[in-house]
């Protein structure tokens, strides 16, 4: 088996099709016609994605994907015929991994899932039982945690791969393309999603996200991770 999913969609022919295509590529699918249910579907069964519709009956999926990020760093994909650039920059900025726009093709969504799966698993692999310590903050890689002063701040998985990547290679700057390429293993794809998930950091992460001590933007060479002098790295 190569994973377990939770689809959360109400067009039944949709869900249907998704569940064939992934269950041919040896993931397993259970399926939900609403938020509600996708709570608890993902509590008793903890699935390692989730594919979310956002035009959903009851709670709607900006919503769900909300009060899911409290809680739970488990990657979500959005599917969702809502395809302007408000809707995708609102999806990823409260905490989704990546947005496909409906019609979509069944091929690449799977592309997209093995992409994800890929993504959490090489860093799982790398970052075993290391913590990072950056001022009041402890990133457990093992874990894909991240605390302050013990108290944990819900991160998305993306979310992490980007900070985790970032504390890798502290004090250099990077540009955006290499960012891009080495946390969504990608070469190809819409490089204004770096900054987007440096915002959603920054607003976690600093006191001022205007003014960020950790995450720097390096004009005209990309973002550098700070390491203040009172920081070390916990092995």
């Amino acid at each position: 088996m190569q994973g377990k999913i939770l689809v959360i969609e109400d067009v039944k022919e949709l869900a249907d099709l998704v569940t064939l295509y992934l269950s041919r590529e040896g993931f397993e699918v259970r399926v939900t016609e609403s938020a509600e249910e996708g709570f608890s579907v993902f509590d008793n069964w903890k699935p390692e994605l989730v594919i979310l519709d956002i035009n959903l009956p009851g709670m709607d999926g900006l919503e769900f994907l909300q009060k899911f990020r409290q809680s739970s760093n488990t990657p979500v994909l959005i599917v969702s015929a809502r395809n302007s650039d408000e809707d995708q920059i609102s999806g990823l900025g409260i905490g989704a991994d990546e947005y496909i726009t409906k019609p979509f093709s069944p091929k690449v969504l799977v592309a997209r899932v093995r992409a994800l799966f890929r993504r959490l698993r090489d860093f799982n692999e790398k970052n075993q039982e290391n913590v990072f310590r950056f001022g009041p903050f402890d990133l457990y890689y093992e874990s894909c945690i991240l605390k302050k002063n013990d108290e944990r701040i819900p991160l998305s998985a993306t979310e992490y791969n980007c900070l985790a990547w970032l504390t890798k290679n502290p004090g250099k700057p990077m540009d955006v393309k290499t960012i891009y390429s080495e946390v969504w293993k990608n070469d190809y794809g819409d490089l204004t999603t770096v900054a987007v998930y440096i915002q959603r950091l920054r607003k976690k992460i600093e006191d001022d996200p205007s003014n960020p001590v950790y995450i720097e933007t390096v004009h005209g060479m990309g973002y550098r991770f700070n390491i203040p002098e009172n920081s070390k790295n916990r092995q």
